[in-house]
């Protein structure tokens, strides 16, 4: 608050100073507008508390679960979204190559299709995962969170939520898996690429990648709904941030 009275010091006596020439050079109604400049810079120096600050991040990230929980579980959440698409795992691009090479290209279709729609199925779960890790963060530096970077937020949550939801959801997404035959069609590629003459044999792990995958494409829309927070006031709609966020 010591500083709010200093600055509206500094800036009433600024205003004191220059009120002659305003009154000789500018008209009134010019004069009343720099008057409510002068105000308005001051109310949105309005200082917020650590504790609004907190609750103010931890209701963004509630938001951003939420929505991308919602657009994620939809039909295509994950299969339609190139910026959230879980691909071939990476650390078996050699059997997709190879199949295709074999004209197989179906089969690693079928795999592509069959983890995204695990991931769809699997993400409804997370929610709950996502806002009891919320709940429990414990946010210190709060203030210097909400004036950080752009997804500042998100990025705390990650690193410090990461490896404990990967642990959580990854039963989760092994149940998605049996149920809408990834794991079916997984095993049938890759008993189909180990029976190539010559070739190593592999049998990479599933679950863990499309955990991982899952809980990534999560993270991408909890970070792009804090931005809207931060960038567009429309999205603030609440009174808390507004006044976090309006700064």
């Amino acid at each position: 608050m010591d500083t709010i009275k200093k600055t509206f010091m500094k800036k009433l006596l600024v205003f004191i100073f220059c009120f002659p020439f305003f009154a000789q050079a500018q008209s009134w109604k010019d004069l009343k507008k720099a008057a409510e400049k002068v105000n308005k810079e001051l109310i949105n120096q309005s200082p917020f508390s650590e504790k609004e600050a907190a609750n103010a991040l931890k209701e963004t990230l509630n938001k951003g679960t939420e929505k991308g929980v919602n657009l994620l579980s939809q039909n295509d959440g994950y299969f339609a979204n190139p910026k959230v698409k879980i691909p071939f795992p990476e650390k078996a691009e050699i059997v997709a190559e190879k199949l295709k090479q074999l004209g197989m290209q179906k089969k690693v279709n079928e795999v592509v299709l069959s983890i995204n729609r695990a991931a769809e199925d699997a993400v409804i779960s997370a929610k709950p995962i996502f806002i009891d890790a919320i709940k429990k963060m414990t946010i210190k530096d709060a203030i210097g969170i909400v004036k950080g970077t752009k997804t500042a937020g998100t990025d705390y949550l990650k690193n410090t939520t990461n490896k404990a939801l990967i642990t959580a959801f990854k039963p989760i997404t092994k149940t998605s898996l049996d149920k809408v035959d990834a794991t079916k069609h997984w095993k049938s590629v890759i008993s189909t690429y180990n029976k190539i003459p010559f070739v190593e044999k592999v049998d990479p792990e599933l679950e863990t990648y499309v955990t991982q995958k899952a809980i990534d494409g999560l993270f991408f829309m909890l970070a792009q709904q804090e931005i809207s927070i931060r960038e567009n006031p429309k999205e603030r709609t609440s009174a808390l941030l507004k006044k976090v966020f309006g700064n």
